[in-house]
């Protein structure tokens, strides 16, 4: 039996009367009688009974009637969400977001609440290592976050942006009115990392890997606006890239310079996954904001 079926039965038990149905129907009494006759041959049972003036619904009829209700009217309501789902006036948006990422996504975030509020945002803060494993389940849309160091067949990244690996310093800092900073200038200052695992935390163990080189680390932080925070009240410096401090006052950013301090802002998806409206949505406006413009425009300089 398909749902097509059961609207042909409800209007017959509605209006007892074939020719009536099929008028309100917009079918022809022919095919009606055909679609009836064959769903009374699934379930083995009559549902009508009929003579030359009046039909009446047998008991098997009645039997079928709500459940045959309660079909269509699900139907119907699924229908009507996946329509809604189609013009983002509801449904759900799973984002995952590596924490370098916070700033660049927060003026996408509020323009996408104020243009599509029945859209329920769900927002994970996550390693990059999480982040993926999220994402492999579907239990992500997608996710915003630097290109990995090693590649996975499971994912799709496309670069949005380029970015260099950067000291962040406070304004007042020594280091605030340099250009580029060698890694070996590092050596003299005190450092805050963010913990391991963090995806700039990683670029950077890669980039001294093979270099003879002694850092001076105090604090390990897993939360990069925690950090941003410390930066402003002491003389630490910090690794991250250099669009975290994009609208963040009081703070600079010192390009690192090597070779391998290039950084590129992706966005990832299951491979040859569906990309819901909504996602597809909001990575528009986020490649037309503000915050990944200018994310751009610090690599030109």
């Amino acid at each position: 039996m398909d749902i097509r079926q059961l609207k042909y039965f409800l209007k017959v038990a509605e209006t007892l009367n074939f020719s009536e149905a099929s008028r309100r129907l917009f079918i022809t009494q022919s095919t009606l009688s055909q679609q009836i006759s064959h769903l009374e041959q699934e379930i083995g049972l009559p549902l009508f009974e009929r003579n030359s003036h009046e039909v009446f619904i047998t008991e098997a009829g009645r039997e079928l009637l709500p459940y045959a209700q309660k079909a269509v009217v699900a139907t119907n309501s699924c229908l009507e969400h996946i329509e809604d789902l189609k013009q983002m006036l509801t449904g759900e948006l799973n984002i995952g977001v590596t924490y370098s990422f916070s700033t660049i996504m927060t003026e996408t975030l509020v323009e996408f609440m104020k243009s599509y509020p029945g859209v329920k945002l769900n927002i994970h803060y996550r390693t990059m290592e999480e982040l993926m494993a999220m994402l492999k389940k579907r239990e992500l849309d997608f996710v915003l976050a630097f290109r990995p160091l090693k590649k996975d067949k499971d994912i799709e990244s496309r670069v949005i942006f380029k970015n260099r690996l950067a000291a962040i310093v406070q304004a007042s800092h020594p280091l605030a009115h340099l250009q580029e900073v060698g890694l070996e200038d590092l050596q003299r200052f005190d450092l805050m990392l963010p913990a391991r695992g963090l995806q700039a935390r990683n670029a950077f163990e890669t980039m001294v890997a093979d270099q003879e080189l002694e850092f001076n680390i105090r604090v390990e932080v897993n939360n990069v606006n925690i950090i941003l925070e410390l930066l402003r009240h002491s003389q630490y410096v910090t690794i991250l890239s250099e669009s975290t401090v994009i609208q963040q006052s009081g703070l600079r950013a010192v390009p690192i310079k090597s070779a391998a301090s290039a950084m590129e802002g992706s966005i990832h998806t299951l491979r040859g996954a569906y990309i819901k409206n909504s996602a597809q949505e909001f990575l528009r406006m986020l490649s037309h904001s503000t915050s990944l413009m200018a994310s751009t425009l610090l690599t030109d300089i």
